[in-house]
């Protein structure tokens, strides 16, 4: 798949996945409606600087971005388990779980 095919295809998987409306993510990035909607139909391509804005709405990198669903680049075998885990919540839910983490790591600290 060339780039101005995978790029589009990609945001709307990661939207499917989780759960996540184009108004939601223009929200999340500070993109226009408009312009996102012009990325996600391949009208334009975006700027490294707005996939990087798109990549930490979905809180992820931009080599997992490019590496797509199927690909966790340079990861143990108990982080891509997690990091499979983690790409199948919803932002809400991962919100969730990452205050629980943070709540165990400071309990930790104390």
């Amino acid at each position: 798949m060339v780039l101005e095919e995978y790029v589009p295809a990609r945001i709307q998987e990661l939207c499917k996945s989780g759960e996540i409306s184009r108004y939601r993510l223009s929200s999340l990035t500070g993109i226009s409606q408009s312009a996102l909607s012009d990325i996600v139909n391949g009208v334009n391509m975006p700027t490294l600087s707005t996939i990087e804005k798109i990549c930490n709405a979905f809180g992820i990198t931009i080599s997992q971005f490019f590496a797509g669903s199927d690909e966790l680049p340079d990861l143990s075998e108990e982080q891509k388990e997690l990091l499979c885990l983690w790409n199948g919540l919803k932002l809400e839910e991962r919100a969730i779980v990452k205050t629980f983490m943070e709540s165990i790591k400071k309990k930790r600290e104390d």
